[in-house]
């Protein structure tokens, strides 16, 4: 069987390196320099002729940076005749225009799938796709991984502290994920419906459900400019809730985020290490818990390389999936 290495982009060293825990091997040597003009330039300082080779990177902001590195890097990896490149993206940049919404827009997340494909990757690890479609963009196998076993286990061992809940979805799209979510930890569950006005202003509509003198635990995919998390917990508040805590796989945090966070009436923001913190969270620093993903990344790692079965590790929290 091929040697396993694992290489990291420069922004996902971090979480990386706890994959690398995981398996039990050291993170491979490389090196991404920028020229004076900002072009991007790898160098592997490991030889990996022959070997089965997985990139961490995640394409968040700066998007367009990190996407160009995922590319180079790729194409860095096939001239240096590895045996199978996997590109390990825990979060994927541009995958909320997954669809022609209106006339003259593009599918962006189809681009950068063909983009990834003509690189010559053979596989991409997903975590948490914003649409799960986008496995369909691809012509090459993918992964796609849930960080809900991660979000479960945080929130059994402290379930008695929880006491009288109730799972809210902020929107209809993740209502799946939230009813499984509220049979796993005993939960009653209500939805809001929310329309969108633009990239950043939503509306925030009916409440469907009961959360008078419950605590809400509010579960999402990511937060980016916080308008629906934000305004959902201001509804639920209004409705009689006790408290309320926010979940989401990315912690996305664009433009007003921190601030209007740091105002809300949200008690504990719960996000995963798929997108660095990298000191933007000073805002939130008391309201902010960051799980890590390393370890199931690891593992997923470990069966692709092993040919064994990724299903097996959602076999706890099958259903719980975008």
């Amino acid at each position: 069987m091929a040697e396993l290495k694992v290489f990291a982009g420069r922004n996902s060293k971090d979480l990386a390196h706890r994959v690398c825990d995981e398996i039990g091997i050291e993170l491979g040597r490389a090196r991404t320099n920028l020229f004076p003009d900002g072009e991007v330039f790898v160098k592997l300082d490991d030889d990996v002729r022959g070997r089965d080779c997985y990139v961490v990177i995640s394409t968040c902001e700066p998007v367009n940076d990190n996407l160009m590195e995922l590319l180079v890097f790729c194409d860095c990896l096939r001239r240096a005749s590895a045996k199978r490149v996997t590109m390990v993206m825990p979060y994927y940049g541009y995958g909320r225009q997954d669809r022609k919404d209106e006339g003259r827009v593009p599918i962006t997340a189809k681009l950068v799938a063909n983009l990834i494909t003509a690189a010559r990757a053979d596989r991409v690890l997903a975590m948490d796709l914003h649409a799960a479609q986008i496995q369909g963009f691809f012509d090459i196998p993918v992964d796609h991984l849930s960080a809900t076993p991660v979000f479960f286990d945080y929130f059994m061992s402290i379930r008695e502290q929880l006491g009288d809940l109730c799972l809210v979805s902020p929107d209809v799209g993740n209502v799946k994920v939230a009813e499984s979510m509220a049979n796993l930890l005993d939960a009653d569950l209500a939805i809001i419906n929310k329309r969108r006005l633009t990239g950043d202003t939503i509306r925030v509509g009916n409440l469907i459900g009961d959360v008078r003198n419950k605590n809400v635990l509010m579960f999402d995919d990511m937060i980016s400019t916080g308008g629906t998390v934000v305004e959902a917990a201001k509804l639920v508040m209004d409705q009689g809730a006790n408290d309320v805590i926010c979940a989401a796989t990315h912690a996305v945090l664009a433009g007003p985020a921190m601030q209007k966070l740091a105002d809300s009436p949200i008690s504990q923001v719960v996000v995963t290490d798929t997108i660095p913190e990298a000191g933007r969270c000073d805002q939130i620093q008391d309201k902010l818990k960051i799980l890590s993903v390393g370890e199931m990344l690891g593992q997923a790692i470990t069966r692709i390389h092993n040919d064994e079965s990724i299903s097996a590790l959602f076999q706890r929290t099958a259903g719980a999936k975008r």
